[in-house]
């Protein structure tokens, strides 16, 4: 898996101060994407083992409420299991951290994935920028959902994050 940044002290791409893991590989291809260039998966920096160490000694930061996966796309496939692995590490090492995945894929696509076991909020669907709207919280289009993992797979149906 290659990366093409870890952003510290990120206020936009969840709750909280966060961490921002931003992975190359994306096949959405959205129009008017805001990384198009992280679209090839071989593109940005190898995710060796001193990125991990990077970016565990911020997630250690007793300030930063958890991590963001985006992108790119963290699930584009060739990314999945390496991101699952990392998720679960993650929730195992810092389980008061949440964990934040944005995705093209909706949910009822991928709800079936190991790495959902791993997730506290998913933003999922493809930017759309006909459904674009600027006051729409930790999303870009109004298409694209902020769900609450654990309750929508408590509750096998749906349930949307609340601030």
């Amino acid at each position: 898996m290659n990366y093409h940044n870890i952003t510290k002290d990120d206020m936009l791409n969840g709750d909280g101060l966060r961490v921002v893991l931003w992975v190359a590989g994306c096949d959405h291809h959205c129009k008017e994407c805001q990384n198009p260039i992280t679209w090839d998966p071989d593109g940005g920096l190898k995710f060796d083992q001193a990125a991990k160490d990077e970016l565990f000694e911020v997630l250690s930061r007793d300030y930063i409420s958890g991590i963001t996966f985006s992108g790119g796309d963290p699930l584009f496939p060739g990314n999945r299991r390496e991101v699952t692995e990392l998720a679960r590490e993650i929730r195992e090492r810092f389980p008061g951290k949440t964990v934040w995945l944005y995705t093209g894929f909706t949910y009822e696509e991928i709800k079936s994935l190991e790495i959902m076991e791993y997730l506290d909020v998913l933003v999922d669907g493809e930017f759309e920028i006909d459904k674009i709207d600027l006051q729409a919280k930790w999303r870009g289009s109004i298409n694209q959902r902020v769900i609450d993992v654990p309750q929508t797979r408590k509750l096998n149906q749906i349930v949307l994050h609340v601030d």
